[in-house]
């Protein structure tokens, strides 16, 4: 169906349908996303025909959602790259990712875990040998910080949310709800082992979406010593396929953890985490094991 076939000319639902209407569009810009970014490479995550893998890059390209990029003149070959419009669909991407792990795939339930047996636990660790994408994210430091790391191991926990006291309330319910609360103990473990982790060759960063005002407030009142990330969109999530969950109108992280070799190609994960105090002493064997 053509844009111009759509007859309710005023909704933003019927129009945007017009441009991304199928599923195997959705999935072209999932991998897109994800850093694949050439022909054959997309073909073959998605098993696509060629003929139509090709007609849906040119409806993309055409509307402003991709981008081509040369890499290759003879032969001519080009990267597919999201606009800042493709960049738009990310948040619908996550909602899609969300509904079929809750609904789909999940009882219905929210829950900041999941099973070990789950497609969500599944999901991080088939990670593991994949380079991350390649996201610059604001640090509660000021700085931007590349999730792959310029140099050295990185060990990248994601948490639900954690603040200061006084500094802001944590959701209704929030105690409720399986997997959330842990992240103060996680975080505080991870500052008292600081100094292995640098020792054994590992940068520690933690991600979360929320703001970075509220991460400084935390990383003060609990004196960490390294940075936390605020992807307040969870773009990296949206890339990696990354388990999250949505509460009071704020899209937040599963509790995960991944650890990246100096390329920013995911060596271990963790997923999920039942005890987060006892999963820092793990990533630091890991990381000893891996990186030593």
């Amino acid at each position: 169906m053509r844009r111009d076939d759509l007859t309710d000319a005023t909704c933003g639902i019927a129009q945007a349908l017009g441009v991304v209407g199928d599923w195997w569009t959705f999935l072209v810009v999932r991998e897109v996303a994800g850093g694949t970014t050439r022909f054959d490479g997309i073909q073959a995550a998605l098993g696509i025909s060629r003929r139509a893998l090709t007609e849906r890059l040119t409806h993309l390209v055409e509307h402003g959602v991709l981008v081509r990029t040369p890499y290759s003149e003879r032969p001519p070959r080009h990267d597919y790259l999201l606009t800042a419009k493709g960049e738009g669909l990310l948040p619908v991407l996550l909602a899609l990712q969300e509904f079929g792990d809750r609904h789909v795939l999940g009882d219905g339930a929210v829950t900041a875990t999941a099973a070990a047996s789950s497609a969500e636990a599944q999901r991080v660790h088939d990670l593991v040998g994949h380079r991350v994408a390649d996201v610059g994210l604001p640090a509660h430091t000021g700085d931007e910080v590349r999730l792959r790391p310029a140099e050295g191991w990185r060990v990248v926990y994601f948490f639900p949310g954690a603040f200061a006291p006084g500094a802001q309330a944590y959701p209704a319910g929030w105690g409720d709800i399986p997997g959330a609360a842990g992240c103060t103990l996680e975080s505080t473990t991870y500052a008292t082992h600081h100094d292995e982790f640098v020792a054994a060759g590992a940068e520690v960063v933690g991600v979360s979406s929320q703001r970075t005002d509220q991460q400084a407030a935390f990383a003060e009142h609990a004196g960490l010593p390294f940075r936390l990330l605020s992807d307040v969109d969870l773009r990296v999530g949206t890339a990696m396929r990354l388990p999250a969950f949505r509460v009071a109108g704020t899209d937040r992280y599963k509790r995960q953890t991944l650890l990246l070799d100096p390329t920013g190609t995911v060596r271990h994960a963790q997923m999920p985490i039942t005890d987060p105090a006892g999963s820092v002493t793990e990533m630091l064997s890991a990381v000893r094991e891996l990186a030593g």
